[in-house]
């Protein structure tokens, strides 16, 4: 989960000039830019983040506005290879801070630099601007670099197992000792004066892990020729409503087999407030036939609003990768969470995950 888990070791405050951003952009530069988590984004999606940077009605509204538009870009490029992935953030970042440069004051600049910090953890030592205020060498930033790619390793072996999977104890022991190693680590490394200086650079203390929504907008349907079950919806109607979209193709087993909770869920959240929506996205021909689409919806008892996206647009614009998967987005129209595969897979229980999400989302304002 995004900044879950980082150290808080230090904020640096600075003002954020031309010169700011360039140090920023020349960040991106940095030999060990892929070490260092990219969470600016997150963070000023972030109502409590907002809060603390006593940012007015007026201001939210308008980086709203322009978070809107970068979202279209920055969700869907989770799919893209780390290094483009990271060139696409990079740019979406500097979009933000040149809002911030222009539309927000002094002092709310320089507290999200530290919030950014922050988020960011043992991890800010890596960057070039933070080393250089700060006066750590290049020799201890590579022993640094070293501690951090061994548990960035351990942690991508652990991701890429599947629930069940017999080693996922002995991947957790091994991710859980590399990144006390680098905790560790960072205490030999860096010397006691470098410390004080960090120290003496620190904003006051926030919380990261506490962020609730850290996510982007979901992303607008696109027009589709057919729906089911309802007239044509868009995200932007169903504002004040909890909206579970699930991505699904009626030839796909795995997908069978969360019908019977996508059913359960229609029939027992709506009157909650919560829409429930299947995209259906065509993987082989016959689910390219829009009238075959129908035919299997209705055999199988969906009676939620289908829309048949038989061009597979609504399936870019949310990056999305596999049959089946859900999203739970919350009332405000931002994605909170999203569960990738059968919600039950060899004894999972995605469906109470879900619906422990939605439960905590209808009790928002």
């Amino acid at each position: 989960m995004l900044i879950k888990g980082f150290l808080r070791l230090a904020y640096v405050v600075a003002f954020f000039t031309a010169t700011q951003r360039n140090l920023v952009a020349q960040e991106a530069k940095s030999p060990y830019d892929k070490l260092v988590p990219q969470y600016l984004l997150g963070l000023v999606h972030a109502p409590e983040v907002h809060s603390e940077l006593k940012l007015t009605d007026q201001q939210i509204a308008d980086l709203e506005s322009l978070l809107r538009n970068l979202d279209a870009k920055w969700f869907p490029a989770r799919i893209l290879p780390t290094d483009q992935e990271r060139a696409v953030t990079r740019e979406l970042e500097l979009q933000v801070w040149e809002w911030f440069r222009k539309s927000a004051s002094e002092e709310q600049r320089q507290r999200l630099q530290q919030l950014e910090y922050s988020a960011q953890g043992n991890r800010i030592v890596l960057r070039s601007d933070v080393a250089k205020q700060v006066g750590i060498q290049s020799s201890q930033q590579q022993k640094l670099a070293v501690l951090a790619r061994a548990a960035d390793e351990s942690k991508m072996a652990l991701a890429n197992t599947q629930f069940g999977d017999p080693q996922i104890k002995s991947l957790q022991e091994k991710a859980e000792k590399a990144s006390k190693g680098e905790r560790d680590g960072l205490m030999k490394i860096i010397r006691p004066e470098q410390r004080q200086k960090l120290q003496s650079l620190l904003g006051d203390p926030f919380d990261p892990t506490r962020l609730k929504r850290i996510y982007a907008m979901a992303p607008e349907f696109a027009e589709v020729e057919h729906w089911m079950n309802s007239s044509p919806l868009t995200m932007r109607e169903l504002r004040g409503k909890v909206v579970l979209v699930h991505f699904y193709a009626f030839q796909c087993h795995n997908c069978h087999a969360n019908f019977g909770i996508y059913r359960r869920w229609h029939k027992e959240l709506t009157d909650k407030g919560v829409v429930v929506i299947g995209i259906q996205t065509p993987e082989t021909s016959r689910e390219r036939d829009a009238e075959a689409v129908k035919a299997a919806a209705s055999e199988r008892d969906l009676k939620f609003p289908i829309m048949i996206d038989l061009k597979s647009e609504n399936w870019k614009a949310w990056g999305n990768t596999m049959w089946p998967c859900v999203y739970v987005v919350d009332k405000q129209g931002y994605i909170r969470m999203w569960w990738p595969g059968e919600l039950n897979w060899k004894g999972a229980t995605g469906d109470k995950t879900v619906e422990d999400a939605v439960n905590k989302l209808l009790a928002e304002k």
